[in-house]
């Protein structure tokens, strides 16, 4: 089952206050390595739905997140541990890679 979108800041926020672990790929429609990620999020999302939200957000419609987090250059994973900001990936990573990070998050 392939990651939903997060569709503004606010249900962003309202998932950092009631979830203990998230993690959201930073993308956007004409990004070429955000698309070459993007079935390796969707496996993610798969082999953890009953552990880890994990969502995309596009940066295209919340620039406002995109400046909060600071983020310069997609693709980005964000994780975040009890509502805060515990790891950023930036660039294209391989699955084992994201793997580690969610398992490190979870322990």
């Amino acid at each position: 089952m392939p990651a939903a979108y997060i569709q503004n800041e606010t249900e962003f926020d309202a998932l950092l206050a009631s979830e203990s672990l998230v993690v959201i790929d930073c993308t956007a429609t004409w990004c070429g390595p955000c698309k070459l990620i993007a079935p390796l999020i969707d496996q993610l999302a798969d082999e953890y739905s009953d552990r880890v939200k994990v969502l995309k957000l596009d940066l295209d419609t919340n620039k406002e997140v995109a400046k909060r987090f600071g983020i310069r250059s997609i693709p980005a994973v964000m994780f975040f541990a009890d509502g805060n900001l515990a790891e950023t990936m930036v660039g294209a990573k391989k699955h084992e890679e994201y793997q580690e990070a969610v398992d490190r998050h979870l322990a």
